[in-house]
């Protein structure tokens, strides 16, 4: 699955920009404010209709104008070629569109390559709440095995519905017996989604282990950390035990929505005692492990999208970066010093005009 060609307009700083790609790796360089980070956003909105960088979608929409617009040509084979159109309207809000016709995510999922993103702000994923690093490893999830992709939402629904219940039961509108039964539901549908995080950790973890040594950090570990046991019956058991609890608070305290992955060095906390620079090579190290689990398991590589990852390693460790993006699929890195990139990431080139970046057209 290659991306091939990228065209945005009036999105963010970038005017008017056409772009065509390959495989391997293309290095986006530039002074700061040229619009680095800007196409490689570009690129994720259009394959995906979001942003990686804001909640807010109307904010990729460049200053004057009302609408934001990338396209993107994919080819999955030689023979095969497809378009994704994403736009976002002051006045209409957002479309997605696949071969011009509205299509629904899972479809377009489908026909697009796995993300993965490196920014700065994506530090939130080893600092950051447990519940980003949860999301995050839920979508990891439904890319190594599609079949999987919606136990969270499954589980969230039953969830949902058993908090609406607390809330009711606690007001005197529905008798607490009624739970006995979202209970059993609720515990149903969390085996399945606590047995696919166990294993993608178990596949995951000695990656993540082997690339942050790569990055220079040592002793690194990935783990699960369960609030339950792993079954139904000892789950229900447990949400019976802490009903009145529950009740007190109208919400659900146990169960896989509450459980943590732990991104470990030396058995200490990345999150709570890691330097800036760990946290950095933590996260790299957990998306190159994700990376080279997908490929292990024979499914597409991933499209990297890695923005400023070079600023903070020295030369030996941005030579392993590099060497570990070798082996296949497509990866767009932006950086503000040509000279920093090693040899195998500076044979395609991008170079980002100063001021506005209308009317560009490159071939990387």
């Amino acid at each position: 699955m290659r991306v091939a060609s990228l065209q945005a307009r009036d999105f963010r700083s970038l005017t008017a920009l056409e772009l065509k790609l390959e495989l391997g790796i293309t290095s986006v360089v530039g002074d700061n404010g040229t619009g680095k980070t800007n196409l490689l956003e570009a690129v994720y909105f259009g394959l995906s209709g979001r942003s990686f960088r804001t909640r807010d979608r109307r904010e990729l929409i460049r200053f004057g104008d009302s609408v934001a617009r990338a396209e993107l040509t994919l080819c999955p084979d030689p023979q095969t070629t497809h378009s994704l159109l994403a736009s976002v309207s002051r006045s209409e809000g957002r479309r997605h569109l696949l071969d011009g016709e509205p299509a629904a995510p899972g479809v377009i999922s489908d026909h697009r390559p796995h993300l993965v993103v490196f920014s700065p702000d994506r530090l939130v994923l080893v600092k950051g709440p447990p519940a980003e690093r949860r999301a995050h490893f839920d979508a990891f999830i439904g890319a190594r095995w599609p079949a999987r992709t919606n136990l969270r939402q499954e589980y969230g629904q039953v969830l949902a519905q058993r908090n609406a219940l607390l809330r009711r039961v606690s007001a005197g509108l529905s008798p607490a017996a009624e739970l006995d039964a979202w209970d059993g539901t609720l515990a149903k549908a969390a085996v399945p989604l606590i047995a696919a995080r166990i294993e993608a950790t178990e596949e995951l973890a000695p990656r993540f282990a082997g690339a942050a040594e790569d990055l220079g950090l040592r002793s690194a570990d990935l783990r699960y950390k369960l609030r339950s046991e792993p079954d139904a019956e000892s789950l229900r058991s447990a949400l019976a035990e802490r009903r009145d609890s529950d009740l007190q608070r109208s919400r659900t305290s146990e169960g896989p929505h509450l459980d943590e992955f732990d991104l470990t060095r030396e058995g200490r906390s990345l999150r709570r005692y890691g330097s800036q620079g760990e946290q950095r090579a933590g996260l790299l190290a957990l998306l190159f492990a994700e990376r080279e689990t997908l490929i292990a398991a024979g499914s597409p590589a991933p499209l990297m999208l890695l923005d400023d990852v070079m600023s903070e390693l020295d030369p030996g460790h941005r030579e392993l970066l590099v060497a570990r993006l070798s082996d296949g699929g497509q990866t767009l890195v932006s950086a503000a010093d040509e000279a920093a990139l090693p040899a195998a990431a500076a044979e395609r080139l991008v170079r980002m005009p100063s001021g506005t970046s209308a009317g560009l057209k490159a071939v990387a």
